[in-house]
């Protein structure tokens, strides 16, 4: 059985558990209750995921994971906070604790996918309930980043848009895709070749390229461009989605907690990978091997 180490009372049961066993078991430490009727197979801190799946199997049948927290799972946004977001159309009464229970009986099967062996909300349709709790900047990044890991899909979005239209967030989401700059995707990965190849032609070691990590409060950061071996990691800073308030204090808060868990962390511009390479690859040298 994979969910994530949780399991719900009825698959117990199914099991051939008794409810006396199950209570025995769950005295003795070697089951933990989550929800009501819900339980982790790994007692004590639960990892992001099994939070997760905890969440949508405590909303019952045809619930997914949506929202911030589908956005975070989807890896379009780098951090999520409670209450966990779970869509469940046909779900009646008080949510679960530490879970936000959206009842929205639109929630169609091309709008559900499994993530990670987690119900969740499809990509398109993460991105517009995003869009209709974040702003506008946030919902640009989010897009942005979709496009990022190959895995905006414009008709999809567009056929959804149509057939929702009275939606909050329809409005936002329309007007971040027809402003956002249609070759985001290929800067990306114009950026990405021209730094491996001034790595290249600076004789020093390729990084790995965005790679997600954990920092010291629990939370997922993606590197730009990292050195495992020596703990150096260089950020790539455009002025589009860094040439804000919100953005810079994200940005500092993220840099910090990197650091916390014995990261050096190192910012270049775009324009200097661009027009100074020979510059910047004498930089990145001497930051991987100080003295």
């Amino acid at each position: 059985m994979s969910q994530s180490g949780v399991v719900t009372l009825g698959q117990l049961e199914g099991l051939g558990f008794s409810r006396r066993a199950i209570q025995q078991r769950e005295r003795a430490g070697r089951l933990h209750r989550v929800h009501q009727g819900i339980y982790s197979l790994t007692p004590g801190a639960m990892m992001e995921r099994g939070r997760f799946m905890a969440a949508v199997l405590a909303c019952g049948p045809g619930a997914v994971l949506s929202h911030r927290s589908a956005a975070y799972l989807w890896g379009l946004v780098d951090e999520w906070d409670l209450p966990i977001d779970v869509t469940a159309p046909g779900r009646r009464g008080r949510s679960p604790v530490g879970v936000a229970a959206h009842r929205d009986g639109s929630l169609r099967p091309v709008d559900k996918t499994v993530r990670f062996g987690i119900p969740c909300a499809s990509l398109a349709r993460t991105l517009l309930d995003h869009a209709g709790v974040a702003q506008e900047w946030e919902v640009r990044r989010a897009v942005a980043q979709a496009e990022v890991l190959r895995l905006l899909d414009r008709p999809t979005i567009w056929a959804l848009l149509e057939r929702s239209r009275r939606r909050r967030g329809v409005a936002r989401l329309r007007s971040v895709l027809n402003t956002i700059h249609p070759q985001i995707k290929k800067t990306r990965s114009e950026l990405e070749r021209l730094f491996l190849t001034m790595c290249t032609d600076g004789r020093f070691p390729e990084p790995e390229v965005n790679v997600w990590l954990s920092a010291s409060n629990g939370k997922r950061y993606q590197a730009d461009f990292l050195w495992r071996h020596d703990r150096l990691i260089v950020e790539a800073d455009s002025r589009r989605f860094h040439d804000t308030d919100s953005a810079f204090v994200k940005d500092r808060k993220r840099e910090q907690q990197l650091q916390l868990t014995g990261w050096r962390v190192s910012r270049c511009t775009w324009e200097q990978v661009e027009q100074e390479p020979r510059v910047l690859a004498a930089i990145i040298r001497g930051l991987l091997c100080p003295g």
